[in-house]
């Protein structure tokens, strides 16, 4: 079985590129930018990282506290928005327009996490911290009363869900051959009392549409899995209270790479889509890996 220093150098540790987030979210690399772009959730802002310069900016303010997004298949920002309880896209750097925000005549939660599928399809997480939290959006209510991850077709329009039976579905990502969807359940996120998930549950997709066999992959301690990334071998890096932790495709915990802050997500970025950038805390930091990141 392959070992985590065969993923990444046992010395190698995360470099902070900067920030003064309230709290990072939503990590992207743009490839015809050099630079990563992610989400301050409470600050209701976009911000960025030049790879040119080294200097993180301000991308843009008064987001309605945008949270995850992906590039779709022809290099769009795919954006979930907490306050507008809708998927966007759109060009980097400018207001998204809205794809989706209604499942029949419900409003959506707060989508919270998205992946674009190799059939154009946009898959994303839908639990209610946007509206539960007036610091991450606009209070409200669970107009459907419930939290799914749910497919939508930009072509037809057609909005269904894929994904019933997690409580507060979270990050998710495909293997690299589309035949697996992995969903976090953070449902142990805002709870006092020690109730609640804090586990990767693993789907097998069928046609595309439809996912069956759900079981759990992996239980993420300390903290929760929130964001997750899987690289080109399958393996799974996840986001937890103190690291970055790495499963290998049968579950089996291969270790972890402390971080100093607090991780909410991650993403495979640089030319050759080896680098590692982690939004933790207030700031985003970089770790070269010897491995890619998958490429849906």
């Amino acid at each position: 079985m392959v070992k985590l220093g065969d993923l990444v150098d046992p010395y190698a540790q995360p470099e902070r590129l900067g920030g003064d987030a309230a709290w990072s979210e939503g990590p992207l690399w743009l490839p015809g930018e050099d630079a990563v772009i992610w989400s301050d959730i409470p600050g209701n802002r976009i911000l960025r990282w030049s790879a040119g310069t080294g200097a993180v900016t301000v991308d843009r303010t008064g987001v309605e506290f945008t949270n995850g997004r992906c590039l779709d298949r022809d290099g769009q920002v795919v954006t979930c928005s907490h306050g507008r309880r809708a998927i966007e896209g759109g060009p980097a750097g400018e207001p998204g327009e809205v794809l989706v925000d209604r499942f029949g005549a419900a409003r959506l939660n707060s989508p919270n996490d998205v992946v674009v599928a190799a059939d154009g399809a946009i898959w994303f997480t839908d639990p209610p911290y946007g509206i539960v939290q007036p610091h991450e959006g606009h209070p409200g209510e669970r107009e459907y009363g419930d939290c799914y991850v749910f497919r939508f077709d930009p072509a037809t329009g057609e909005l269904a869900p894929a994904v019933l039976d997690v409580e507060e579905p979270n990050g998710l990502a495909f293997s690299p051959d589309g035949s697996l969807l992995y969903v976090t359940d953070t449902s142990a996120a805002l709870r006092t009392d020690g109730t609640g998930n804090h586990w990767i549950r693993v789907y097998d997709v069928v046609d595309g549409r439809r996912c069956k066999n759900g079981r759990v992959f992996a239980e993420v301690t300390p903290g929760l899995a929130d964001g997750i990334k899987v690289d080109v071998d399958g393996n799974v890096w996840t986001s937890s209270a103190d690291s970055i932790q790495v499963y290998a495709p049968d579950g089996t915990r291969l270790g972890k790479i402390p971080v100093p802050e607090k991780v909410g997500n991650l993403c495979f970025g640089g030319p050759d889509g080896d680098v590692l950038f982690i939004a933790a805390g207030t700031g985003l930091y970089r770790l070269p890996t010897r491995t890619q990141g998958a490429a849906r």
